[in-house]
């Protein structure tokens, strides 16, 4: 009897890791709050589906070349068709584009609804109020080589100041507090629409680009893998851009990333049981 219980015992303790995981995902995302909110939720649903899930924040180009090694698995933050057209051909046939995570995507250059402009060809008259610049986010991202792209097409004299998502805001709600002038490059969805009354520019030359979706991109060979994370990537999608620019919101008030995301799937039930086909 103790032998039968020995050997019991021994297969429950080999038995255990296989329960406790059903296998490693890693997502690699940009330290955008738009991606920040989709990767951790993404995150907290496959923990539940009793997956060891590793989120690996990177530069956008890390991101892509890493994607296109195989070294992640996913990514839930590619700006298609035009923001992120150069990092994607350059990996195109060794992933597989599964999911519109979003719809509606925009970029552009944002001001406080006070300044008296509308237009980015109004620019360069009133560049001294603007303190001669436009202030960025970080390098790699291809907002960035967008803005680059247009002031050379505008002929603008201000300059493109580097920095973050975070340092941008840092400058935009400054600007606004002291009621001065700030150009600032921003895109939709971001937090930041919700909390200060802003409008983007027009562009009309289309130098910054039309209507863009973000969409979750996999490696190939991932549905062979573990086809049970590859449909998970493929049925992920907000209900509505409400249900993302809320959890950026909640992010932004207060509590982890970590923590708002099991707040969301225990306010949405049926948005994740889509996600898990269940």
């Amino acid at each position: 009897m103790k032998k039968v219980l020995f050997m019991l015992v021994v297969i429950m303790l080999v038995a255990q890791p296989v329960l406790a995981a059903q296998g490693k995902v890693r997502i690699a995302y940009v330290e955008w709050d738009c991606a920040t909110a989709s990767t951790s939720v993404a995150q907290a649903a496959l923990e539940k589906m009793g997956y060891e899930v590793e989120i690996l924040p990177v530069a956008a180009a890390a991101m892509w070349q890493a994607l296109g090694t195989g070294d992640v698995d996913a990514i839930l933050t590619a700006w298609l068709p035009v923001t992120h057209a150069d990092y994607y051909a350059k990996v195109q046939d060794k992933v597989e584009r599964v999911s519109v995570v979003t719809g509606g995507a925009k970029l552009g250059w944002a001001v406080p609804s006070y300044v008296t402009i509308n237009s980015i060809e109004e620019l360069d008259a009133h560049a001294e109020k603007f303190n001669n610049v436009i202030v960025g986010i970080d390098p790699g991202a291809g907002l960035m080589k967008l803005s680059e792209q247009a002031i050379q097409d505008y002929g603008l004299k201000l300059e493109l100041m580097e920095g973050s998502g975070a340092t941008m805001t840092a400058a935009l709600a400054d600007a606004i507090k002291n009621n001065t002038w700030v150009v600032v490059t921003g895109w939709s969805p971001h937090w930041m629409f919700g909390k200060w009354d802003l409008k983007y520019l027009d562009d009309p030359k289309g130098a910054l680009g039309g209507e863009e979706m973000i969409e979750a991109i996999v490696r190939k060979g991932l549905k062979a893998d573990l086809p049970e994370v590859h449909s998970f990537f493929s049925n992920f999608k907000w209900d509505s851009p409400n249900q993302l620019q809320m959890v950026m919101a909640w992010n932004q008030e207060g509590g982890t990333p970590e923590e708002n995301a099991q707040r969301f799937l225990k306010e949405y039930p049926d948005t994740v049981r889509g996600w898990m086909n269940k």
